[in-house]
């Protein structure tokens, strides 16, 4: 398997483990005073303020933006592109997207912006080799 198909499983995973922070904050604290709760999470979430909230928030990101990243590896790799190229731009939106989470929970929207636009361009550029 190669390095960007890795890539792809750890764009899935990184979602998951986001709002996995979140919820691990706030499980000490009990269903009743606003701790997680895996019968309801959709309420749980709901309610979520501060740093909890845009992790959840990341969280949902993080799985919109996966379909496209998803098919600019898939379609590079059909294409028979630069396997190199494609795990290098592949792990770069990796790194992309943690500093994105990162931005997201430090609650700097303009920088966070500037930097989901760089994934964006990951996608693109892989989106290109296979044309």
């Amino acid at each position: 398997m190669t390095i960007a198909k890795w890539t792809v499983l750890a764009a899935f995973m990184l979602p998951v483990l986001t709002v996995g922070m979140a919820k691990a904050a706030t499980i000490k604290l009990g269903r009743r005073n606003g701790g997680y709760d895996n019968n309801n999470p959709r309420e749980w979430a709901g309610k979520l303020s501060g740093w909890h909230q845009r992790a959840h928030a990341a969280q949902i990101n993080g799985f919109e933006g996966l379909p496209l990243f998803a098919a600019a590896v898939i379609f590079a790799q059909m294409a028979q592109a630069d396997q190199a190229r494609i795990d290098m731009l592949a792990l770069a939106y990796i790194g992309i997207r943690v500093v994105y989470v990162a931005m997201y929970l430090a609650n700097l929207g303009a920088l966070r912006t500037l930097v989901w636009t760089a994934g964006l361009a990951t996608n693109i550029a892989l989106l290109a080799m296979a044309a």
